[in-house]
């Protein structure tokens, strides 16, 4: 019987007694918050994982206690370079990975911004769609033949998600007034959208996909945010549920907000979670009132939503898959 958890449950609470010796797992954004916390617990329990990040001399920084973990938990740590805001250096990460040719258990799309200033991807993408969603987007299915039968994509999302749905007309702010956190609604949206199309074409094949929101937490994902802007935010979230009698607003720490992580990557049954959103170790309920910070809005589930995205997406990055 599947043990219960819950939204205080860690990633070692998550992995407790469970082996991923031989289990091999890429994470993207392991040089920060929760990317290093996921591979620490992964290689912890014996995985072998991947880290892409960025700046790979900060990553190697970051993950000095992942190497420890995995010294001691049998499992291994390697690093690659991967800038999600630029397609020439997702395509070489894709390439680089391929011509490696060992396949991946788990593809964990961690990395990401958020509400951060008006800017552009290298390729001119609007920030955070381009980052959050197409730069996962193109890396992911350039490297899908290298998921195993009954592997599994799991995106992190977020509560945030319910900003916005999708703007398939306007997807860069070219015509629309931009809002840092209608631009990440969008972002959101899509990756609980991409993972609702990948699991369509890829289930036949025992593969798997989830998007989930990982809590409010302290990372550098919020470093475009001022101490005021924070506080403002969180204030309007507080008076949000107290109008909706929601459960008041909390910030998880790290390895609370990495449990639902490895949860949906190694201890949730696959057909639970195949095509949905999930939250605290959970599966998400649809929820469509206002002011809900819980649960998952209808948009980011609909099937023909998802279908356009991915189009669409083809259509941005320039390839078909």
């Amino acid at each position: 019987m599947t043990r219960a958890f819950g939204a205080e449950s860690t990633t070692d609470e998550v992995l407790e007694g469970i082996s991923l010796s031989g289990k091999r797992i890429l994470v993207t954004g392991a040089s920060a918050g929760l990317g290093v916390e996921t591979a620490r617990a992964l290689v912890a329990h014996g995985a072998d994982v991947v880290g892409a990040a960025r700046d790979l001399a900060k990553a190697h920084r970051a993950t000095e206690a992942v190497r420890s973990a995995a010294s001691a938990g049998g499992g291994s740590l390697e690093l690659i370079e991967l800038d999600l805001a630029s397609l020439a250096s997702v395509r070489a990460c894709a390439d680089a990975l391929l011509a490696d040719g060992r396949q991946f258990d788990v593809i964990l799309a961690n990395a990401g911004v958020m509400a951060c200033p008006k800017g552009t991807t290298q390729d001119g993408f609007e920030t955070q769609f381009g980052t959050n969603h197409l730069g996962h987007f193109l890396l992911i299915n350039r490297i899908a033949s290298l998921l195993k039968p009954g592997g599994r994509l799991v995106n992190l999302s977020s509560a945030g998600h319910r900003f916005a749905d999708v703007d398939l007309e306007d997807p860069s702010f070219e015509h629309t007034p931009y809002d840092e956190w209608q631009a990440y609604g969008r972002s959101k949206t899509a990756n609980i959208l991409f993972a609702v199309e990948f699991d369509r074409r890829h289930r036949a094949k025992g593969i798997r996909a989830a998007a989930l929101h990982p809590g409010a937490i302290h990372t550098e994902l919020s470093r475009h945010l001022t101490p005021e802007a924070t506080e403002t935010l969180v204030e309007a979230i507080k008076e949000i549920q107290n109008t909706h009698g929601g459960a008041p607003f909390s910030y998880k720490s790290v390895p609370q907000g990495a449990a639902t992580s490895v949860w949906a990557a190694a201890v949730a049954p696959a057909e639970e979670i195949g095509g949905r959103y999930c939250e605290d170790c959970h599966v998400a309920d649809i929820q469509d009132r206002d002011g809900l910070r819980g649960g998952v809005r209808p948009y980011a589930l609909d099937a023909e939503r998802a279908k356009a995205l991915w189009a669409k997406s083809e259509e941005l990055v320039g390839e078909r898959f």
